[in-house]
């Protein structure tokens, strides 16, 4: 983006909840950077309560221009827009990214990228087509934790990093929130090696500077979805939670008109596109997979092994790396346990980190090196969401650029890098067989 003070005209599309951040953020901490100029959306009525926020926080400010979805282009033109943020669906990412670069804007997009591989490749090619610039929020890059790790590993604490060990749990709320909603079909997100692991693929390439070659992976759906419920008796018989007295004892069920966020945004905007947000974990049309192993082999000759698991009792991730010179390992606890039936008045049924309140774990980063007793690297936690990771993540997209040494900006070949382990560790799920990425995408993406 240009590095010059006139405020520049943003638009949103997708205004589901994750929109709320980049809006908010665009109206408020930063309106003296940016204007933001346009809504796009699907559905009026979630634009309408979006502005509805705005005008809550910020008296005075006239309603931003709302664009029915097939409007995208003409709200381009019309509202003069330079920057375009995309919070929709997955699978139409590459839709709206495509045609802002084209149409001269520089692009924001939530992770992931896109969802497979000829998408990828057109975002790719209208990049260097056009010469704007593509910026993938992978938050994780920037909660402290994980900064701590980048450097740690680039000063050569650990010297050359052989393996890395990685397993991320998603608890019995976090986990299932993929099966209630959108993702639920892997048409609209590429599963959760896609959609969720992204950030995880991401974070491994730029803790270690380098990129994958060849991923083996097994996977498949083993605790969610109509068969499985039906098996171990946990199956209740109901489409969606809302007005069901089924879903009442059910504590895989999300209320959705507990929180006034989610009754705004998705129960009083259900007439407008039949959406449900609220739909049953155990029920028919899930085609996502919730526990998937995964072994990659990177260009510089280092091996991760991953596991995801998004039916666990607590929830967090541990990870090693070993190196030539020792070890390092970071555990994150967002949570120890799980409370059935727990409700929030939040933006999402899903409680992380110091969110999580009582539940709520630590996070530890201990380094071993060869010769030496463990010691423990302080880490500082973050305010706000992921770990303090969202807060420095719109600080770097629309704040005052400054020279960072960690190199946590990510760009569109960092998506295309992230997105292709998970779009191999999902053929490999299909045929049984280990696949190269270069089969893929090409291996230098830029």
């Amino acid at each position: 983006m240009s590095s010059d003070t006139a405020r520049r005209r943003a638009a949103v599309v997708g205004l589901g909840a994750r929109a709320r951040l980049f809006a908010q953020a665009l109206a408020g901490p930063y309106a003296d950077r940016f204007e933001l100029a346009g809504f796009c959306d699907v559905n009026s009525h979630r634009m309408a309560v979006h502005n509805a926020w705005i005008a809550d926080a910020r008296p005075g400010l006239p309603p931003v221009p709302a664009y029915a979805a097939e409007d995208f282009e003409e709200m381009l033109r019309r509202e003069r827009i330079d920057l375009v943020v995309v919070c929709t669906v997955d699978h139409t990412h590459d839709h709206y990214i495509v045609r802002a670069l084209e149409a001269g804007c520089d692009v924001v997009t939530e992770k992931p990228m896109t969802t497979d591989a000829d998408k990828a490749r057109s975002i790719l090619e209208a990049q260097r087509r056009t010469g704007r610039e593509v910026r993938v929020a992978f938050n994780y890059r920037y909660n402290p934790a994980h900064s701590a790790v980048r450097e740690l590993i680039s000063s050569g604490e650990i010297g050359e990093v052989g393996s890395v060990h990685f397993e991320w749990l998603l608890d019995l709320r976090h986990g299932a929130d993929y099966f209630r909603r959108w993702h639920r079909d892997k048409a609209n997100s590429g599963g959760l090696m896609v959609h969720k692991s992204t950030h995880h693929f991401d974070l491994v390439n730029w803790w270690l500077g380098t990129r994958p070659e060849t991923v083996f992976a097994q996977g498949g759906l083993f605790f969610y979805g109509d068969e499985a419920g039906r098996r171990r008796g946990l199956a209740q018989e109901y489409d969606r939670a809302h007005g069901s007295p089924a879903a009442e004892a059910d504590p895989f069920a999300v209320h959705l008109s507990d929180s006034s966020v989610l009754n705004a945004l998705y129960l009083d905007a259900e007439a407008e596109d039949g959406y449900h947000r609220d739909q049953n974990v155990f029920g028919p049309g899930v085609t996502i997979e919730d526990d998937m192993a995964v072994l990659v082999r990177y260009a510089t000759g280092a091996t991760l092994t991953y596991h995801l698991t998004a039916y666990s009792p607590w929830e967090g991730y541990r990870i090693a790396f070993n190196g030539s010179q020792g070890r390092l390992e970071l555990l994150v606890e967002e949570s120890t346990w799980t409370r059935p039936r727990a409700r929030t008045n939040g933006s999402d049924p899903v409680l992380h980190g110091a969110e999580a309140e009582d539940t709520a774990g630590r996070t530890e980063l201990l380094l071993r090196p060869f010769w030496e007793e463990p010691r423990e690297i302080k880490v500082a936690t973050g305010e706000g969401g992921h770990g303090g990771g969202d807060v420095r993540m719109l600080e770097d997209l629309f704040g005052t650029r400054a020279p960072d040494p960690l190199h946590r900006a990510a760009d569109a070949a960092d998506g295309a890098h992230s997105l292709v382990t998970g779009l191999a560790a999902n053929r490999s799920f299909e045929t049984g067989l280990p696949v190269r990425t270069r089969d893929l995408l090409p291996p230098d993406p830029a």
